[in-house]
């Protein structure tokens, strides 16, 4: 079967024929670095990991750009609220970001641009649109650009919607556009704002709008048309629609494809940080191994949207507790030779990457390697176990893979050495919260007393204490 893909603009799966054969160059939107990561935030990691895993082990060579945007109206809020430069808490969100994605072997991408590198390449771009007469600054002084989306007849394409549908913009002050839907390509610098959230333009000072960004990152890296872009569902409108329109105005075919993952929610609710409901990965990972939650993410279709639960988690857990048990009774997993990929598994990755039917191929091939061992056919159980574990492999969970931190030596002993301390730290830190609701702050004073004579640092923050083992470097 040939790789088939679904379109967000067709909206059917395609087959999928790059534009230059034996390569794909593929383009995810990122995160805003503005907050700690939670479940919802890195399932396009994990899914768009598959993607990558899958199209390199099909024997593509792939280009794979993630973007991180680190300037934008949300991190000057949190900034300015916590006392510290904007750029500083980007960098400390994007550290607590880049662990998340290590914590869950999310592989790095080619490259991962940030935005406020690329702002020449940005105000280039908003040049070429306003010569072709698609963008215009604004009449008000304000030193803001837009987009005329009346000037591009095919704007709404992606998402199938007339302009005269559609809502107004609200990333700008409407006072200074011509149709109220324009959107921003550049924000002219506010008095409000730090003169360091601002670069040189032939508009004045100021800084790029969210959805220039990606299309002169994309552009930089993988050229004027790619392959494949993606991202979550809610970046279809209207920060996909907006990317697609400005690129081609300015003479860019841009992407061939669009895939979009679907949302993590509770209580029937996108999982959000504004909603209150997010779940922290470091939260989820006092409960949970990385691997866990990996597999509890793989094993949704990326289209589907999943109902996040604890109880759904632990089920997931002892899912793939049974594969490794499997592993573990025919010597370990990292004794297991790599075998074939089962036909059906195949199959079902080439059908827009179909995991909940790769996932039964590969349950299905563990109760198989079981029955085999249960008959005393080792070496069969043996051979079953290499398909196994070239299964895990291509879906990112192959428990001897180094970035699980689960092999023999220093390197694994210490990663289980701080997850006991962490769990025993989490019971003081509780019993520290009790003393302190109680208003017993002798005994909560004492608590902390004794996680500091063991070596440990606790610092509170707005989402609760956070341990470090300041010899060591280590952060939970």
């Amino acid at each position: 079967m040939t790789l088939r893909l679904y379109d967000t603009v067709t909206r059917e799966v395609r087959d999928f024929v790059p534009l230059e054969e034996g390569r794909a160059g593929v383009y995810v939107c990122g995160l805003t670095v503005q907050s700690e990561p939670h479940v919802g935030h890195v399932r396009s990691g994990v899914n768009f990991d598959v993607l990558q895993r899958w199209l390199r082990h099909s024997g593509y060579d792939v280009t794979f750009i993630r973007n991180v945007t680190d300037i934008d109206d949300k991190i000057l809020v949190k900034a300015e609220a916590q006392g510290r430069p904007w750029y500083a808490h980007a960098a400390v969100m994007k550290r607590e970001l880049d662990r998340a994605y290590a914590a869950l072997n999310v592989a790095p991408p080619t490259y991962e641009p940030a935005a406020t590198g690329h702002v020449p390449e940005m105000v280039e771009l908003i040049e070429t649109l306003i010569e072709k007469g698609h963008a215009y600054a604004a009449e008000d002084g304000s030193g803001d650009v837009y987009f005329d989306v009346r000037s591009w007849p095919a704007y709404g394409e992606l998402t199938s919607q007339r302009i005269d549908d559609m809502e107004a913009a609200e990333d700008a002050d409407p006072r200074g556009k011509r149709d109220p839907r324009d959107f921003a390509l550049w924000k002219g610098r506010k008095e409000s704002e730090p003169s360091t959230a601002s670069w040189p333009s032939p508009w004045g000072r100021g800084r790029p709008g969210w959805h220039i960004e990606c299309s002169a990152m994309a552009g930089k890296y993988l050229g004027s048309a790619f392959d494949i872009h993606g991202g979550g569902v809610d970046l279809r409108f209207p920060h996909h629609e907006n990317e697609q329109a400005q690129s081609r105005a300015a003479g860019h075919p841009f992407a061939s494809y669009w895939m979009h993952n679907a949302w993590i929610t509770t209580a029937g609710e996108k999982m959000s940080k504004s909603l209150g409901n997010s779940l922290t990965i470091p939260s989820v990972l006092q409960r949970f191994r990385g691997i866990e939650l990996r597999f509890y993410l793989v094993a949704a279709h990326y289209r589907s949207h999943v109902e996040f639960s604890f109880e759904a988690l632990e089920e997931s857990a002892a899912g793939f507790g049974r594969i490794e048990g499997f592993l573990d009774r025919v010597g370990g997993a990292a004794e297991v030779e790599k075998g074939a990929l089962p036909p059906a598994f195949t199959d079902a990755m080439d059908d827009d990457l179909g995991t909940p039917a790769a996932v039964a191929v590969l349950y299905d091939a563990v109760r198989e390697g079981n029955r085999l061992l249960q008959a005393g056919d080792a070496a069969a159980a043996r051979e079953q176990a290499g398909a196994v574990r070239t299964m895990l492999d291509v879906l990112g969970l192959d428990p001897a893979d180094p970035a699980w931190g689960t092999g023999s030596g220093d390197a694994g002993k210490a990663d289980a050495l701080t997850t006991a301390v962490d769990v025993l730290v989490r019971g003081l830190l509780d019993q520290r919260a009790e003393a302190r609701a109680a208003k017993d702050f002798a005994a909560a004073d004492a608590i902390r007393d004794r996680i500091k004579a063991a070596g440990v640092e606790v610092e509170d923050t707005p989402d609760g204490p956070r341990w470090s083992l300041g010899n060591t470097g280590s952060t939970v």
